[in-house]
């Protein structure tokens, strides 16, 4: 791994915010005053394709990256916070039903978020 991949490796695996490229570039530029976000796309991605990373889209949100231990997340419809969460496995029940071998599969489960509900936001 090159300097830039360890250093945006640990940044995404050690967060709980599930950060954006944009706040992943942020908090490296810290350390790495030169780098550019040219740089931290092409990591992020190169990163993602191999597997080292997970890659949470949301439609009309930027991509988020997250660690690939296996959980789902919840997504707040009103402000778009992302929220860890562990349902049952639904892998037994995914292969029962589809009758053949898949990939993956990645839950998100949209919600109102408890600091929106309080808000009185409406779905």
């Amino acid at each position: 791994m090159t300097k830039y991949e360890e250093e945006i490796y640990n940044i995404i695996t050690t967060s709980t915010e599930h950060p954006t490229v944009e706040q992943i570039y942020l908090k490296l530029k810290k350390n790495c005053p030169k780098v550019v976000m040219a740089t931290v796309y092409n990591n992020v991605n190169k990163l993602w394709k191999a597997g080292l990373i997970r890659k949470i889209s949301v439609e009309n949100m930027a991509d988020r990256y997250d660690k690939v231990i296996k959980h789902d997340h919840l997504v707040c419809q009103k402000c778009g916070k992302l929220t860890d969460i562990s349902f049952k496995d639904l892998s037994a029940s995914l292969r029962e039903q589809m009758g053949e071998a898949f990939l993956f599969y990645d839950l998100k489960v949209f919600y109102i978020c408890p600091a929106c509900r309080e808000k009185g936001s409406d779905v």
